[in-house]
């Protein structure tokens, strides 16, 4: 894929990024409901996609159309904080009008292998995604796609175990997922995540710049992960 399919934009604060983000969701949401009837978006969790989505809750969507998918989950019990689905209904799917039964979380509290099948089957009649939202990790990491481990080619959804970072079994969508949408929104910001950020710009060989090159990328950085 080539590089041009990437755009790195700079922004002057985190508050910035998650105010762009929220304003390429709608414009997003708007496209596919014009063009479909429906608008299926892939969620991430952390910071800054939850300070993005905090933004949709005051607006005027059509929400009925709104189906929304996790990039990726931890095997936790549903209502656990750390949860990306839990942190997400606080921010957002608690306090809009979406139908429950568009929420097409991962079953993780299932297990990392049961969730996962049940998650591959359940995508593999609704991709393609309109659009995909991630985050991305201090070492590099987007998703659940850990520097390191083996990563999948010929399913949707795929169990994790041993993550290096809590806990160690996780759910996560894979590049064959991952591809499957015309654009990628990839949020960074902070100072922690300067060096990795700097990796990938020199050509280095992480989760995130592989998931970049499925197709267009746009990378929204604050000026602490930007660097100089």
């Amino acid at each position: 894929m080539s590089e041009q399919m990437i755009h790195f934009i700079r922004f002057e604060s985190a508050e910035a990024v998650a105010e762009d983000a929220a304003r390429r969701i709608r414009d997003a949401a708007g496209r596919a409901i014009d063009a479909r009837g429906r608008f299926l978006c892939v969620l991430a969790g952390g910071r800054t996609p939850l300070a993005a989505y905090e933004r949709l809750v005051h607006g005027s969507e059509d929400w009925a159309r709104w189906h929304l998918f996790l990039g990726d989950e931890r095997c936790l019990p549903p209502e656990d904080p750390d949860r990306n689905s839990r942190a997400i209904a606080l921010a957002l799917t608690e306090r809009v009008a979406i139908p429950p039964d568009n929420l097409h979380w991962i079953p993780a509290e299932l297990g990392a292998e049961s969730a996962a099948d049940r998650y591959d089957t359940l995508i593999a009649d609704r991709i393609p995604f309109d659009l995909i939202l991630l985050g991305m990790g201090e070492d590099g990491h987007t998703a659940s796609l850990f520097p390191g481990h083996a990563i999948s080619t010929d399913v949707r959804a795929a169990p994790v175990h041993e993550a290096p970072k809590p806990p160690p079994d996780r759910v996560t969508l894979t590049p064959l997922a991952l591809a499957a949408a015309p654009e990628r929104l990839i949020l960074v910001t902070g100072a922690g995540k300067r060096e990795a950020l700097a990796a990938w710009r020199r050509g280095a060989d992480l989760p995130v710049a592989r998931v970049a090159a499925l197709g267009r990328t746009d990378v929204l950085m604050d000026p602490d992960a930007a660097g100089d």
